[in-house]
């Protein structure tokens, strides 16, 4: 268990410091930008990066909680701690990133001032896209590994792991502005509009905001409690099946805990001429067994049923 989750975890800080590292001169170089040419779009997207370097440190923060070991007051781990600072990130996002640049973007509507400089800035985005797209390819390399033949969409829907996808969500919306940026910026230059200027900058605040709710709702998902993926429920009960102790086993219920940390409750009923030291010894075995063919798997709960109840159970939902 801890090989692979240090694995998986390697993988997301590898793909969080490049993005850390990429935003932070994103950001330094956009400000200045801003600066010497009074563009609305550019200092959105300064914000932007300066938003985004934050993030990258906050969910940092959340994999070095979520490592820490089970203790009395979490007997079940602090796997979760990443989905909170997750959700927080997406808060940032729109909150800061989407609500700065559709400020911005409004002031420089209502009182346009032309771009001074503009080559400034053509460097600057160019530079940005250089920065950014090596970032974004780091994250898109890192969730083809982890995705497998799933589609996109749907590997990020079943994701237990909002690092990777949430960086590569990230750069997404920024490589989107960064374009958009470029357009309101050339359209204002070349119609001589001042005004287009600010309409990107409401432009990138969309992206973001969108970004933003896609990412919140992902995160509040894994936050309440996700179950594991259908395969793994089917692993559980074909291995306590396989125990000779076992008459029959009826149900199962799995919650992630963390990227990495599963906890299941299992309905057995066990063969009638059991005492209670041989299904504690059965427990064992399954518990034993399930942990050596699925390390994720760090809590098992049985709750042991007569014979025949699921029986009954399934002949009144029957008549119901």
């Amino acid at each position: 268990m801890a090989t692979q989750s240090a694995k998986a975890h390697a993988g997301s800080k590898k793909v969080i410091y490049a993005a850390i590292l990429g935003n932070l001169l994103i950001a330094v170089t956009k400000f200045v930008a801003a600066f010497f040419t009074g563009s609305s779009a550019m200092l959105s997207e300064g914000v932007h990066s300066l938003v985004d370097t934050g993030n990258g440190a906050l969910l940092l923060f959340g994999l070095r909680r979520a490592a820490r070991p089970a203790d009395r007051s979490h007997p079940l781990g602090h796997g979760r701690e990443l989905y909170f600072w997750s959700f927080i990130v997406a808060l940032l996002v729109f909150a800061v990133g989407a609500g700065v640049s559709f400020y911005e973007g409004v002031i420089h509507i209502l009182d346009p001032e032309p771009v001074e400089n503009p080559i400034i800035n053509y460097v600057v985005l160019g530079l940005a896209m250089l920065f950014e797209g090596t970032s974004w390819y780091i994250a898109l390399k890192e969730f083809r590994t982890v995705k497998g033949d799933l589609g996109y969409v749907e590997a990020v829907r079943i994701s237990k792991d909002p690092s990777v996808f949430t960086v590569l969500f990230e750069d997404t919306a920024a490589l989107l502005g960064l374009v958009i940026a470029l357009v309101g910026i050339s359209a204002a230059q070349l119609f001589d509009i001042p005004e287009l200027d600010g309409v990107a900058s409401i432009g990138i605040s969309i992206i973001l905001g969108g970004t933003a709710i896609f990412l919140a709702r992902e995160s509040k998902g894994l936050l309440m409690g996700e179950a594991a993926l259908p395969e793994v429920d089917q692993q559980i009960l074909d291995i306590a099946n396989q125990d000779p102790a076992v008459q029959r086993a009826n149900g199962v219920l799995t919650v992630h805990m963390g990227p990495k940390q599963i906890a299941a409750s299992l309905s057995v009923e066990f063969e009638d001429h059991m005492r209670a030291p041989e299904i504690e010894a059965c427990v064992q075995r399954i518990e034993a067994a399930l942990k050596k063919a699925n390390p994720d798997i760090i809590s098992l709960f049985v709750k042991p049923q007569t014979t025949g109840t699921w029986e009954v159970r399934r002949k009144t939902i029957e008549a119901g």
